[in-house]
């Protein structure tokens, strides 16, 4: 298939700026590929269509302050104790993208010519210098950057000196970070929310457990490499980036269970997707385990463990949309998307969404 199958003309005003209040209030689009059916509700109308035979699978991950902002040290001093202050200084922006190891991180950096190996970065707060930081190695795309702190203790920093990243599409700055992070979120690591989740409430939460639905959680730390342009006109010929996820045993034991008594499994967002369908063997089995992935799914892709998707409305030729469309029918997904623009649905991360069934 073409890349161009996979393009739609997209307004810009339907471009959503901020969040709708209460979470569960945005709409919902229903979409029933057995009988090419398309329904528009609200999203807290979830209620209506999940039951106790079906089993939700959420993401657990937790969006850190990825985006530092520091200075860059000029002329590398020689002698570690001189006054930094002296010493000339220009700003610097730092991305974290992927953590190398417990103190090095693979990074997109802004100026990237300027922060040559060996160029010192620090961060401050009320002129304080709380973290030092050194370019260490040039990627095919940015820069390993070794951090003075690690673990817990690195976390806690840049939650005082980092900012929430948006995706370049949001032009509004964010007052409340805590907006951009799911109720199911616990384990920190990724750069963007799995934004389908965020349509959930604490209330809508409790009745869906009141109606017996199950709810397993999994992890994919969601990295830069989302947002990266399909460049290949041949969808094929895309190389896809790579994301950390993690499979416990005892929620694989559960799913493979709920799978064996044929109840519906619905993956909420695509990095639930990529968890169970990378974890799946050929047998419909998942093990459990901690690695990365990079797995491709477009139309052609034969399914293995997924059943429904809750997602939101993805970017033009992206990725993200040809994983739904090899889910359901690139036809019903681009007919959906046209009644989506028609009627004036919230699109991309303060979206609304979809909810396709099977």
């Amino acid at each position: 298939m073409q890349l161009s199958d996979f393009d739609y003309n997209l307004p810009n005003e339907l471009i959503a700026q901020f969040w709708i209040e209460p979470r569960d209030h945005s709409r919902l689009l229903i979409v029933d590929k057995k009988v090419w059916k398309i329904t528009q509700k609200k999203f807290y109308d979830i209620l209506d269509y999940l039951w106790e035979n079906d089993v939700l699978v959420i993401n657990k991950t937790r969006v850190i302050n990825a985006r530092l902002k520091g200075f860059m040290t000029m002329t590398l001093p020689a002698d570690e104790r001189r006054d930094w202050k002296k010493t000339k200084l220009k700003n610097c922006e730092i991305f974290l993208h992927k953590q190398i190891n417990s103190s090095s991180w693979d990074c997109m950096t802004y100026p990237w010519k300027k922060l040559k190996i060996g160029r010192k970065i620090f961060f401050e707060i009320n002129w304080k210098k709380v973290l030092k930081a050194e370019v260490k190695e040039n990627t095919h795309y940015w820069k390993i950057i070794k951090f003075s702190k690690s673990g817990l203790e690195f976390l806690e920093i840049i939650e005082k000196i980092g900012e929430i990243p948006l995706p370049p599409y949001i032009k509004n700055k964010l007052e409340n970070s805590e907006r951009y992070q799911t109720i199911f979120s616990e384990i920190k690591g990724s750069v963007a929310a799995p934004t389908a989740s965020l349509h959930f409430t604490e209330e809508l939460f409790e009745k869906l457990k009141k109606k017996w639905v199950k709810i397993e959680k999994v992890l994919l730390h969601v990295g830069l490499g989302t947002f990266n342009d399909v460049k290949t006109e041949k969808i094929k010929d895309h190389k896809m980036h790579l994301e950390y996820i993690e499979l416990e045993e005892k929620v694989a034991k559960n799913l493979n269970k709920y799978k064996t008594e044929w109840k519906n499994i619905i993956a909420v967002w695509t990095t639930s997707i990529r968890v169970l369908e990378s974890f799946c063997d050929d047998f419909w089995i998942l093990k459990s385990w901690k690695t990365e992935t990079d797995i491709f799914i477009y139309p052609s892709y034969k399914w293995k463990f997924v059943d429904s998707i809750i997602t939101n409305f993805h970017l033009p030729k992206s990725t993200l949309l040809m994983l739904v469309s090899s889910f359901t029918w690139r036809e019903l997904i681009m007919k959906a998307y046209k009644y989506a623009v028609e009627n004036n649905f919230r699109f991309f991360s303060f979206w609304d969404a979809m909810f396709l069934r099977k």
